[in-house]
């Protein structure tokens, strides 16, 4: 991938909104903002931001990283699905990176740990292929999820390293179902 072409990356999968961008080896512009909902509406406008900021344009990005979880179901459905049209769009390949793997990227060797709720913990243990769910307090000595500037340069620097041919596509990283429940009512009759 050329030096002056750029990764993009973000993340929705929490209580945040949170990009960067990659130039080489190099965050040019990065940008996080706490937030529990309003994801949707935030992420275009900062990564709108983060190119001007930069002195570039959305033809200049050459590949997509996406955060995909574990999370929050409908934060890493924005990130997905924004990612997915984007590289589309763009015609440029995205490269899906989890939690875990940022993680890792930071405190390789170390047991990766993301808050769930109710006190719990999903973990993934170096070289682990399944996420286990156990209690917090039960996980000695945690990797926990960097701060957010942390975490969306791994992710960028993670989708750079990856080559995107043998990549699967991104895909949002469930590790238990949603808590919606199908809806009691009928459903509406269709009038040709």
């Amino acid at each position: 991938m050329p030096l002056d072409r750029l990764v993009m990356a973000f993340d929705t999968s929490a209580a945040h909104c949170a990009a960067a961008l990659l130039s080489g080896d190099r965050i040019v512009a990065a940008q996080a903002e706490p937030m529990k909902k309003g994801q949707a509406e935030r992420l275009f406008p900062i990564l709108e931001d983060l190119l001007r900021t930069a002195g570039h344009g959305w033809r200049d990005i050459a590949r997509i990283g996406v955060g995909t979880g574990p999370g929050n179901f409908t934060g890493i459905r924005i990130a997905v699905s924004a990612a997915r049209g984007l590289a589309l769009s763009l015609k440029c390949p995205v490269v899906g990176v989890s939690t875990f793997a940022a993680i890792h990227a930071g405190q390789p060797g170390r047991v990766a740990a993301v808050p769930a709720p109710r006190e719990m913990a999903y973990t993934l243990a170096p070289g682990a292929s399944e996420p286990d769910l156990v209690p917090m307090a039960t996980v000695p000595d945690p990797a926990l999820p960097p701060e957010l500037d942390t975490w969306v340069a791994a992710i960028a620097r993670i989708a750079a390293a990856t080559d995107p041919a043998t990549a699967p596509p991104p895909a949002p990283i469930y590790l238990r179902p949603a808590d919606a429940a199908p809806p009691r009512d009928a459903p509406p009759e269709i009038v040709p």
